[in-house]
C-alpha cells in the first residue's frame, strides 16, 4: 500500500486530515459511487476512539467483512511523544487535548476540580498513567448482585486474559529510592503484606510497586490505541477500518423500529432504532455516518450521556424543559454519577529526590479498614513530588522539594448526577458529583483516618529520613472535625467518573443499559464504557474498561 493511497472521490476534507496522519492505513470503508450501499455507511460505527472504542474496533475489524467506522473528537497519537511518554502525563491535564469538564459548586466538597476527559486517539489510556488493576473479585460480583447477570467474577476473569497491552509491574530502574523506603515504611507502620504484582492474585490489603501499561525500555504507553490500533494504522492491513478523527458526534440518529430493519430484524420489536450518528468535522462539515447493524457508543461517562440526553433519550422532564423532542423516556440517563475522590498530604523533602521513575506516582498502599469489606476501603499513591493544587487555594506553599500522599475512598457511598443546561450540544453538561454528601459521612470519615495513617508511615524508617516537615495539612492541624473539613477542601478526582448509564435487571427503573449493555427501549444500539458501571471497583478502572469493551466485541460478534 503507499504511503499516502489516493482517497475516494466521495471522501470529506475531514477524512482527508485523517488520512494525512496515518489513519488512513487502518482502511477506508467508503463505497465509490455507485458500488452499493451508500457513502458514509458502515455495519457498525463506534462513538469514541478511547480506551473500549479502540478494543471494540480492533476486534470486530478481524472479520474482514465487517466494516466498522470510529468516530474520535481528538487527533492521532501517533509520533505524539508529549502523549505517548507516559511519564509526561501531567502535561496533558488541562491543555488542547483535555475536555475539560468542571463541578457544579460542591458544598461539602471542591468545587473547583477540573475533570480531565481526553481528546485524542487512545482516549484517557492516552491521557492517564496506566495504573493497571485486574478488577477485584468482589467488584465484578457486586455488580452481578445489581443485576448485570453474566458479569460476576468467573464470567469476567478470562477477558484480563485477552488484553493486548503490555501490563508489567513498574520496572527496576523507574523504582525511585524514596517510593521504596515508602513501601518499606508503609509496611511496617500498617503491617498489610509486601505485594510484588498486584494482578497476580485477589487481595484486600498491601503495599507495593503497581503494575502498569507501558513499555519500560523507553517509557512509552502501552494505551488501547498503541495496543489494539496502531499495529493496523502502521500495516494498513485493515481496509475494513476508517478512523474518522478530529471529528465530534453531537446526535443520534433514530428512525422508527421497523424502519429499515435488516432482513426483517425487529419488526415486530417495539422502540426507536439507532441507524447513525450525526458528526461535524474540524472545518464545520456536517454529515450522517450510517450503521447497517449497530452504533456502539464509547464516549466515557461523561459524554455518552450527554450524546444519549441531546439526542432526546434521557428523563422526559428534563428533556422537555430544554426543548429537545423526547426519543424514550428513560430516567436513568445521568443518573448515579460515580468517582474516587481523594485528599493529599504533602511534606517538604530535605533536598531533591532522585530523579528515576515511571510516571512519578509509581507505588501505592491498599487498606481494609472493615474486616467485614469484600475488599481494601482505604487507597494510598504515592507521589514523588510536591501535589499542591489545590492546597495552595486556601493558601499553603509548594515546597521546592517535596512528596505527596493521596489518601483515596475505593467504594465511595455519595451518588452525583449529570445533567444538561442547554438544548445548545456545545454547551458543556453540568457535573454534581455530590461528593462528601452519603448520609453516614463514611467518605469524610474515610479520609481523616487516611490522613491519620499517613502521618504514621511519615513517622516510620526508612521513609522518616527523607523528610522535612509537613507542609499541608500541617503539624497542628488534628481535630477529626479540622482534618474533614481540610480534607474535603482540599479533595480532588482521579479521573475515574463512571455509573451514569449504569447496567441492569429488566426490573431496575434506572438501569440504562441490559447485561447485553443494549440501551434498554431502543434497537441496535450498546454503550461500552464506564459509564456502564452500577458502582464503583475499589481500584483503578481502566482495566475494566478494556475488559467491557472485550466483552462487548464478544457481544456484538455473537450476535451477528
Amino acid at each position: 500500500m503507499p504511503e499516502n493511497p489516493e482517497p475516494p472521490q466521495n471522501a470529506t476534507r475531514a477524512e482527508h486530515a485523517v488520512r494525512a496522519e496515518h489513519a488512513v492505513r487502518a482502511g477506508n470503508a467508503d463505497p465509490s459511487p455507485g458500488s452499493g450501499p451508500a457513502p458514509h455507511t458502515y455495519d457498525y460505527v463506534i462513538v469514541g476512539g478511547g480506551t473500549a472504542g479502540s478494543v471494540i474496533a480492533s476486534r470486530l475489524t478481524e472479520d474482514p467483512d465487517v466494516t466498522v467506522a470510529v468516530i474520535e473528537g481528538g487527533p492521532s497519537d501517533i509520533d505524539r511523544d508529549d502523549v505517548l511518554t507516559l511519564r509526561r502525563w501531567l502535561g496533558l491535564l488541562g491543555g488542547d487535548l483535555d475536555y475539560g469538564y468542571t463541578t457544579t459548586d460542591q458544598p461539602r466538597g471542591n468545587s473547583h476540580i477540573l475533570h480531565s476527559r481526553a481528546k485524542v486517539l487512545g482516549g484517557c489510556s492516552s491521557h492517564n498513567t496506566l495504573i493497571s488493576f485486574k478488577p477485584l473479585p468482589g467488584d465484578w460480583d457486586e455488580w452481578a448482585a445489581a443485576g448485570a447477570e453474566g458479569w460476576d467474577h468467573r464470567s469476567m476473569d478470562p477477558y484480563f486474559a485477552k488484553l493486548r497491552n503490555n501490563i508489567v509491574a513498574v520496572d527496576e530502574k523507574d523504582r525511585n529510592a524514596i517510593a521504596r523506603d515508602f513501601v518499606e515504611a508503609a509496611q511496617t507502620a500498617t503491617g498489610v503484606p509486601r505485594v510484588e504484582g498486584f494482578n497476580k492474585g485477589p487481595f484486600k490489603d498491601g503495599v507495593g510497586f503497581f503494575d502498569l501499561a507501558y513499555h519500560p525500555e523507553n517509557n512509552k504507553r502501552s494505551s488501547a490505541s498503541v495496543a489494539y490500533l496502531h499495529p493496523h494504522m502502521e500495516a494498513g492491513d485493515r481496509p475494513n477500518l476508517t478512523l474518522l478523527l478530529e471529528t465530534w458526534a453531537y446526535k443520534l440518529h433514530f428512525t422508527d423500529g421497523r424502519d429499515g430493519a435488516p432482513d426483517g430484524e425487529g419488526a415486530d420489536v417495539a422502540g426507536p432504532r439507532a441507524r447513525g450518528v450525526h458528526v461535524r468535522s474540524k472545518d464545520g462539515e456536517e454529515r450522517l455516518i450510517s450503521a447497517r447493524r449497530e452504533v456502539v457508543v464509547c464516549a466515557g461517562a461523561v459524554d455518552t450521556p450527554r450524546l444519549l440526553l441531546h439526542s432526546g433519550v434521557g428523563p422526559r422532564a428534563d428533556l422537555e424543559k430544554l426543548g429537545i423532542p423526547v426519543v424514550l423516556d428513560l430516567p436513568g440517563v445521568g443518573e448515579n454519577l460515580l468517582d474516587h475522590p481523594e485528599s493529599v498530604i504533602v511534606w517538604e523533602t530535605d533536598g531533591p529526590i532522585p530523579d528515576n521513575s515511571a510516571m512519578d506516582s509509581d507505588a501505592g498502599l491498599f487498606i481494609q479498614r472493615d474486616p467485614e469489606a469484600a475488599g481494601p476501603d482505604l487507597m494510598f499513591h504515592f507521589y514523588q513530588i510536591p501535589f499542591t493544587d489545590n492546597p495552595e487555594r486556601l493558601g499553603y506553599e509548594r515546597p521546592e522539594h517535596g512528596v505527596s500522599m493521596t489518601p483515596n475512598i475505593p467504594k465511595p457511598k455519595s451518588r452525583g448526577r449529570l445533567y444538561l443546561t442547554s438544548a445548545d450540544p456545545e454547551e458543556k453538561p453540568a457535573l454534581d458529583f455530590r461528593y462528601f454528601t452519603d448520609e453516614d459521612d463514611y467518605d469524610g470519615r474515610t479520609l481523616v483516618d487516611g490522613i491519620r495513617i499517613a502521618r504514621e508511615i511519615a513517622r516510620t524508617q526508612p521513609l522518616a529520613g527523607w523528610l522535612k516537615r509537613e507542609v499541608c495539612p500541617g503539624p497542628d492541624v488534628t481535630g477529626d472535625e479540622e482534618l474533614s473539613e481540610y480534607a474535603r477542601k482540599v479533595a480532588h478526582t482521579v479521573y475515574h467518573p463512571a455509573g451514569t448509564c449504569r447496567m441492569g435487571a429488566g426490573s431496575d427503573e434506572l438501569a440504562v443499559v441490559d447485561p447485553e449493555l443494549r440501551v434498554r427501549g431502543l434497537q441496535s444500539i450498546r454503550i461500552a464504557d464506564a459509564s456502564v458501571f452500577p458502582t464503583m471497583p475499589a481500584v483503578n478502572p481502566m482495566i475494566g474498561v478494556l475488559m467491557v469493551g472485550e466483552k462487548c466485541a464478544e457481544l456484538l460478534g455473537g450476535d451477528a
